[in-house]
């Protein structure tokens, strides 16, 4: 009953008819249907010549807000409204079906945009106006009912006042009062989070700046919450003369899964389930009220759960109340779970009960949840809509056909006479895909013989890109399947399709891909415009798997199952490799490897590859067995991984030895390069008659020096849990001939010094890792070695000053925490540099100690983009020769530290893990490994070349010998 807007005001249609005459403006005409609730009456209108009439059929364009019923489209016209069938919408092809029946032609107000992209029809900033306005009325109340007077109560509805003008001057007027006499300190500060900075937005703020107020980041939210500590008692006579907001957008609501990875918008609206939502986390918890104006998919996580916001409020959150703009209902704010109305804006949700209540006394939240609020600002908003619509109206009354009209028409035009326009053929082709999509590629194109996965993401349907890269599909004889398509909602949005593209001939496929990587390239935006890549498609790397045998036939290739990051250093060799690595001329010659890198999420396959001659990206997803099996079927080659070997690998020894398979295990670090280091130096000291007497070897995965800037001298690029666990594991070696065990909580105390002369300057500590014995089996040592240990290292270069912090000090050693005072001044300085000993809200996702110490060392101890990481690998074995000979220690040391090339940084854990297995790869390739079954890198014919082709990769061993 509220809708009072119309697309022309009175004043539009009389400067229509009277601008100049029938031969001036082409409008001869116009007849309105009558209304008694529209916002300027029909008396109105009929003084503005205008007639007053049901009857429409008269009529050569009819133009509208929104969409008409279908009973009610006329045969033969011109339809002007928003439709919501551009993008293929699914619940509007209905009303699509009827424009083409009836030979419609139908004008879309969302299509019609200025020359910088953006949509010049929109009713956005009055519904952030509205929104607010009616937001602050019902805070009025609910303060109230909460015990405080705040001058926002005697602020009206929108629709109360006669004009935007009228409310913005009683907003104005309560401004003045609030700078005059304050807030009550009990409720203070006032925090008005954003969401979104589209006009949804900035209409709201544009309400929100009129009061005193101050903006600050996301960052600074945590310190208001200092002053809100203060201001707990209700009674305090203090007043506060201002309210503060907060603009915050997707990367203030959302955080990469993997912790080693930073926020990407683009990798976000296509990829979402690589995030995690943390508004609840970040940004909730400062909160008073939520102005709600960002657009949601159920593809993205939610901006607040009902879950959350029960956490939140149990733990005190200051939130009062929700003003969700977008009205999505159930959407990314669960909890608003119904629409509300204009005279009964708001409802109250008490999360305690999962209930909401129509009044406002009583726990919980309010929530205003309007649909059509800019119709609380009719006129204002009719006159804005009518202002530009009636600069259009005459040319699209007058144009008999699409030619006629300028450009931004008719790229706004769907559909002309009942077909639908050129830019938009791509509509059928794309319902005829979309029903029933499987979740992931399966060959859904069985009729060709060659298939690719191609990613387009950026501007696709509001620059008609889609419609460009269809038409080369199938001008270029090939054909196309709709895998997945998310579809931005606003001119800031970008849209995400994936098509698998197949062909007949590999060449026409080539040919395909190229042609969409052109129009990429000629759409990828003009550096120097205002708005960087505003036409942007990308082009994905395509998984070029074809359907029958032809892998085998040309050349050598390589799968790699997964897209971490370690593989892209195993890709780039292998793909990079030439013959100039083989260690003989009685090599196997390899030709040129094709790579191809497999993964779940066909985009981490692309990135990995990225600027990777002789790679391929592909889509898979390895619990789908049937495309795996197809995948390794057609390769018809090895195995090798840089995981331990354990029970369920051990018992594929024989079906592998039966199959002439073979299964390289262990090939990376630490399994892999300390096991062929082990061996090298073991087999020569055997060769010479030596009898090992003593075996140790150190690793450790650690900041580089120059990093290492924190109080433990240590960074994480993955989760801490697995770090902290480790150092609670126990441990057992062998010293001197005797068993030694350590318990896992006297781990650490059994940490001893290690200097080496690589590192002078780096302090060293190593601890012992687990079972150390079972490398003496491995290694064949047990019988003579009487030491035998395996350790890990960390850095231990912190200084400690001497006279602070005495206090807690001896708190940690009066509860026996730590036995001495240096340890106990060590973990003061870990204490304060976490963070611990601040006043801080628990996080409501950290359920213990573990928990919190786990996310403040991911927050606080991770790697900057600048920084690099270090692996040190050393082993020293000492040698016993007979025949009076001396003892000697043989050490071996490799140290490596991780790179920046071209502006991509690679970690030294991921070049000394993905190379030795790309090099465990390349010997199987040349035929260099005989032994079949599941085995280590432990005999010469591996260690011996891998080795060698190590060091010629660019990772040096140095060796030296002590006597």
């Amino acid at each position: 009953m509220w809708e009072r807007r119309a697309p022309l005001t009175p004043s539009h249609c009389a400067r229509l008819m009277l601008g100049g005459g029938k031969r001036r403006t082409g409008v001869n005409r116009i007849i309105v249907q009558p209304s008694t609730k529209r916002i300027h009456h029909d008396a109105q209108y009929e003084d503005a010549g205008c007639e007053i009439s049901e009857d429409l059929s008269e009529c050569g364009l009819i133009i509208g807000i929104k969409q008409p019923k279908l009973e009610m489209i006329l045969p033969d016209r011109a339809y002007g409204f928003f439709s919501h069938t551009h993008k293929a919408q699914k619940e509007n092809m209905p009303l699509l079906d009827k424009i083409l029946e009836k030979r419609v032609s139908l004008f879309d107000y969302e299509l019609i945009a200025g020359d910088d992209g953006k949509r010049l029809l929109a009713f956005g900033k009055f519904a952030g106006r509205a929104g607010l306005i009616d937001f602050l009325h019902g805070l009025g109340q609910r303060y109230l009912s909460l015990g405080y007077s705040t001058p926002f109560l005697s602020l009206g509805q929108s629709h109360m006042y006669p004009s935007l003008a009228a409310a913005k001057a009683a907003v104005i007027a309560i401004g003045e009062e609030i700078a005059t006499f304050g807030l009550p300190f009990g409720i203070c500060p006032i925090v008005f989070i954003f969401t979104g900075t589209g006009n949804v937005s900035q209409g709201a703020q544009e309400i929100f700046k009129l009061l005193p107020h101050s903006f600050v980041d996301a960052e600074e939210l945590p310190d208001l919450s200092t002053a809100r500590s203060l201001s707990q008692h209700p009674q305090s006579r203090k007043r506060v003369f201002q309210l503060y907001g907060c603009v915050v957008s997707s990367r203030d609501m959302v955080t990469p899964k993997d912790p080693t990875r930073c926020f990407n918008k683009a990798d976000y609206y296509a990829h979402p389930e690589h995030y995690r939502p943390v508004f609840h986390e970040r940004i909730a918890p400062y909160a008073s009220a939520i102005v709600n104006c960002m657009y949601w998919e159920r593809r993205f996580p939610r901006l607040l759960s009902i879950d959350q916001l029960q956490r939140l409020m149990k733990n005190g959150c200051p939130l009062v109340g929700i003003s969700d703009i977008t009205c999505d209902i159930g959407g990314s704010i669960e909890f608003v779970n119904k629409s509300t109305s204009i005279e009964r804006p708001f409802f109250r949700y008490d999360p305690s009960t999962n209930s909401s209540y129509d009044d406002m006394e009583g726990n919980g939240v309010i929530c205003l949840a309007v649909d059509i609020l800019p119709t609380e600002f009719s006129k204002e908003a009719s006159q804005h809509f009518g202002d530009i619509l009636s600069k259009f109206v005459t040319k699209l009354a007058s144009a008999k056909e699409l030619l006629e009209l300028p450009s931004h028409l008719r790229k706004a035009c769907i559909a002309h006479a009942g077909r639908l326009a050129s830019l938009y053929e791509y509509i059928p082709r794309m319902r005829k895909t979309m029903i029933e999509l499987p979740p992931a590629p399966t060959n859904l194109l069985p009729d060709k013989k060659y298939n690719s996965l191609v990613s387009l993401s950026g501007h696709l349907f509001d620059k008609f890109l889609i419609n460009e890269a269809l038409d080369i599909i199938e001008t270029n004889g090939g054909s196309f399947h709709l895998v997945r398509c998310d579809v931005g909602q606003s001119i800031d949005d970008m849209s995400y399709s994936e098509l698998e593209v197949g062909a007949d001939d590999a060449a026409i496929l080539d040919k395909i891909i190229d042609s969409l990587t052109s129009l990429a390239n000629a759409h990828h935006g003009d550096p120097n415009a205002r708005r960087k890549n505003e036409l942007s498609l990308k082009i994905g790397k395509v998984n070029e798997c074809e359907t029958d045998d032809s892998m085998g036939k040309e050349g050598s290739k390589v799968l790699i199952l997964g897209a971490g990051r370690v593989c892209r250093p195993a890709a780039e060799f292998l793909a990079s490799y030439s013959n100039a690595f083989s260690s003989s001329a009685n090599d196997h010659d390899v030709d040129q490897i094709h790579v191809i890198v497999a993964s779940l999420y066909q985009k981490d396959a692309e990135e990995t590859i990225d600027g990777i001659k002789n790679a391929t990206a592909a889509q898979l997803n390895v619990a789908d067995i049937k495309n795996l099996s197809s995948l390794v079927s057609q390769l018809k080659k090895h195995l090798v991984t840089a995981s331990y070997v354990d029970d369920s690998m051990s018992k594929l020894n024989q079906a592998a030895e039966g199959a002439g398979v073979t299964i390289l295990c262990e090939m990376g670090l630490d399994p892999g390069i300390d096991h062929m280091m082990s061996m090298k130096m073991i087999d020569e000291a055997h060769a010479r008659k030596g009898k090992i007497k003593s075996f140790t070897s150190f690793c450790g995965g650690l900041p580089s020096p120059a990093s290492a800037n924190n109080p433990l001298a240590y960074k994480f690029s993955w989760s801490p849990a697995g770090a902290i666990s480790a150092g609670r594991n126990p441990a057992v070696y062998k010293f001197l001939g005797e068993i030694i065990n350590v318990d896992g909580d006297k781990l650490y105390e059994s940490a001893q010094r290690l200097r080496l002369p690589e590192l002078p300057a780096f302090a060293l500590e190593h601890l012992p890792n687990r079972n150390s014995l079972i490398y003496g089996d491995l290694y064949g040592i047990s019988k003579e070695a009487s030491t035998v240990y395996r350790a890990t290292l960390r850095a231990c270069n912190m200084e400690i000053s001497d006279g602070q912090d005495d206090e807690l000090i001896s708190k940690l050693l009066s509860f026996g925490h730590c036995k001495d005072k240096e340890i106990a001044a060590k973990t003061v300085k870990t204490i304060k540099f976490l963070g611990l000993y601040e006043e801080r809200q628990i996080p409501d996702n950290c359920s213990s100690a573990f928990d919190v110490i786990c996310q403040r060392m991911e927050q606080r101890m991770a790697y900057d983009h600048n920084e690099q990481d270090m692996v040190l690998l050393h082993h020293e074995v000492e040698v016993e020769y007979p025949n009076g000979r001396p003892t000697k220690k043989h050490q071996a040391t490799l140290l490596e530290f991780g790179k920046v090339e071209n502006g991509r940084s690679t970690t030294a854990m991921a070049l000394t893990v993905g190379i030795p297995a790309a090099i465990g790869a390349l010997l199987l390739l040349q035929n260099k490994i005989e032994r079949k079954g599941v085995i280590r890198p432990l005999e010469p014919e591996i260690y011996i070349p891998a080795l060698e082709i190590l060091e010629s990769s660019g990772i040096k061993l140095a060796e030296r010998v002590e006597i």
